[in-house]
């Protein structure tokens, strides 16, 4: 045999071992998922607690898988999800599979017990495996060992601000420095940070950007004259009216305008610091000692898929709760234009563990007000 017909015969047998082992790749993964299916089938059911909305989410999951009946509960808050299943399981109770929701009860509480598994190698379906479908080209993670609390959804934050029509030009705000200008003072409406949870997202932002850190945050609550409400309503009205013409962690903005008021949102991208990307409820936890450890792992890929993050999407969309997810290859139609990530922009990721506790934030926060008022 000549060089060249041994040069022939190698690239035929390279080419041909190369197709058996694809095949295998595929044979094994379609082999894992069937035998999985078949027992969450065996199993005939699937239990989890989550934030309001996953249950209609689930009632898709439900339709296509019908042997496995989903129970859910979604009336309790994430904390007081927390503190049933840790009261469970001290009673020896093994009730949930999943939780399904934000990302501090699972650090604070489940991590902390050392009772979640990891979801890595949970992942069946190659479109879930695939890094390359999800933002960054990777998972994302909330957890300090980056492995057991799955950041699925991907909304953009800042400081969720907003304008009056009339009375600013956005084009003056490059930076958020810019709103620390002195013409400003008085003038702003901020959503009151008492209640920490409802704008953690935009404080962790403000408070954790390299380039704005505390001392944006001490000067912005000590030097602004800053109004306060707690009525998201009252803030588009006095927002609308000029009343403030800025405000700051400020939501239904759109609705305000569709009302016709002359509000708008800041778009983040037209600050230089830019902004997150994270989760609010949005990451997915199996637990240990699951009841149902099959179907949960057909949950969590069925969850993860295009049609559950699709699906997932559309059902906050209809409950006016905008959630995109991290997945790039799925339509973002259903994001109004002001909350979907932009093609090329650098936003910093938000679901980190160390940026959960919110103590370090309130009392820089409240060291500024008390000096503010001297």
């Amino acid at each position: 045999m000549n060089s060249k017909m041994r040069v022939l015969s190698w690239l035929v047998i390279v080419f041909v071992f190369g197709q058996i082992k694809t095949a295998s790749a595929a044979d094994a993964w379609s082999v894992e998922w069937e035998k999985t299916l078949a027992a969450a089938k065996k199993e005939g059911g699937i239990s989890f607690y989550g934030s309001q909305g996953y249950e209609k989410i689930f009632e898709v999951f439900q339709r296509r898988y019908p042997e496995i009946k989903v129970s859910s509960n979604t009336i309790r808050q994430g904390s007081e999800h927390g503190q049933a299943v840790m009261s469970e399981r001290r009673a020896g109770k093994y009730i949930v599979d999943l939780f399904i929701n934000g990302v501090v009860t699972p650090n604070v509480v489940f991590y902390k017990a050392n009772i979640l598994e990891p979801i890595r190698p949970q992942l069946i379906l190659p479109e879930v495996v695939d890094e390359s479908k999800w933002w960054g080209g990777k998972h994302h993670y909330a957890d300090p060992d980056n492995k057991y609390v799955f950041v699925f959804q991907g909304n953009v934050h800042g400081g969720e601000n907003a304008y009056n029509t009339k009375l600013v030009n956005p084009a003056e705000f490059k930076s958020y420095w810019d709103f620390l200008d002195p013409k400003w003072k008085g003038k702003i409406v901020v959503y009151d940070v008492n209640r920490v949870s409802t704008v953690a997202h935009s404080l962790r932002f403000l408070f954790n950007h390299p380039d704005l850190g505390p001392e944006f945050v001490r000067r912005f609550f000590g030097e602004m004259d800053l109004a306060y409400s707690r009525d998201g309503r009252q803030m588009n009205d006095w927002l609308g009216a000029g009343k403030y013409p800025l405000a700051f962690f400020i939501s239904d903005v759109e609705d305000a305008a569709k009302q016709g008021l002359p509000v708008k949102f800041f778009e983040p991208g037209q600050f230089k610091e830019s902004a997150f990307v994270g989760p609010s409820q949005g990451g997915i936890n199996l637990f240990k000692n699951a009841p149902h450890p099959n179907a949960a792992k057909v949950a969590i890929n069925w969850l993860l898929s295009r049609e559950g993050q699709e699906t997932y999407q559309k059902v906050y969309a209809e409950l006016h709760d905008v959630r995109q997810s991290m997945r790039e290859d799925i339509s973002t139609d259903v994001i109004p234009a002001n909350y979907r990530r932009q093609k090329g922009a650098k936003y910093i990721y938000a679901g980190r563990p160390e940026w959960l506790d919110m103590a370090p934030v309130t009392k820089v926060i409240k060291d500024a007000q008390t000096a503010g008022k001297k």
